[in-house]
């Protein structure tokens, strides 16, 4: 369990392996495996993770049930949240370094729900793919901790008709090829992306070797996506957990301020009253 000190780290939100291995004992390690075509995460975490992580959940702990006005993953109640962390041995004063199969698309909607909640939590940068040591298989189990539920900041988050205000630098961080209507998930109601909004993709965030751009590659990157000092923006995605990827990497940035969509693709594309465009232009 993490030491008493923990709480007080002042964490950047990307470590590298390095820095896992020095605090080791500080830490809770949590796999947040997922993937899109429906494997399991939990499967893949029983088969190899990082030692003495445990797993958390997309689907339940890190969201809420799915419905067509909030879409496939609204933000989870914060009651819930923490019960379902407390149960995991997170709790109040934890140093969380979360990771998934590589670069972090969905271990970043755990470490932005905790960062922007006052919580200690970071990336592993590279994720299992670029962790050097040994793992181990099967499952763990950390003793129960106590978290303090805290809500979720108005200023973190948007809602659909903030989005089409059209007042804020909107990114999608989803695959070029869903942003532009090409390519469309079975889920998805219509294709396309919401008009105006830049394609952003989570996978721009990271270099060819796996691991995070440096904060003067991702502030170039987003500078020319037009985010500029004082920008409003406003991030999304399918369902509103990879947007979390483009988020930390705004923070990595030295941007601050970015919200998060929460419904996303699924909750836009769900609500018919709502305009789509298609192509690789904002339209």
């Amino acid at each position: 369990m993490p030491d008493k000190d923990s709480s007080e780290l002042t964490l950047p939100p990307v470590v590298d392996a390095a820095w896992v291995r020095e605090h080791r004992e500080g830490l809770v390690l949590v796999d947040v495996r997922w993937f899109l075509d429906g494997r399991s995460g939990y499967d893949a975490y029983l088969a190899g993770h990082l030692p003495g992580a445990v797993w958390a959940d997309v689907d339940t702990v890190l969201s809420a049930p799915p419905n067509e006005t909030d879409g496939r993953h609204p933000l989870p109640d914060p009651a819930d949240f923490a019960r379902a962390l407390g149960t995991l041995g997170i709790g109040d004063g934890t140093t969380v370094v979360a990771y998934d199969a590589d670069g972090g698309p969905y271990a970043a909607r755990l470490v932005w729900l905790l960062r922007r909640t006052g919580r200690v939590a970071a990336l592993l940068d590279g994720g299992l793919a670029g962790w050097p040591d040994d793992t181990e298989t099967g499952g763990v189990t950390l003793p129960e901790a106590r978290m303090t539920p805290v809500e979720w900041p108005k200023e973190a988050v948007r809602s659909a008709d903030e989005v089409a205000a059209g007042d804020a630098v909107v990114l999608d961080a989803r695959a070029g090829e869903r942003y532009s209507g090409e390519s469309v998930l079975p889920t998805d109601i219509r294709s396309g992306h919401i008009p105006g909004a830049r394609s952003a993709p989570w996978s721009a965030n990271i270099t060819a070797d796996g691991l995070f751009a440096t904060p003067g590659q991702l502030r170039a990157h987003y500078e020319e996506l037009g985010v500029r000092e004082g920008s409003e923006v406003i991030v999304y995605c399918g369902s509103g957990v990879t947007a979390c990827h483009d988020l930390l990497a705004l923070e990595r940035a030295g941007i601050t301020g970015a919200a998060l969509y929460p419904g996303s693709w699924s909750a836009w594309s769900a609500d018919l009253s709502r305009p789509v465009a298609t192509g690789r232009e904002p339209g």
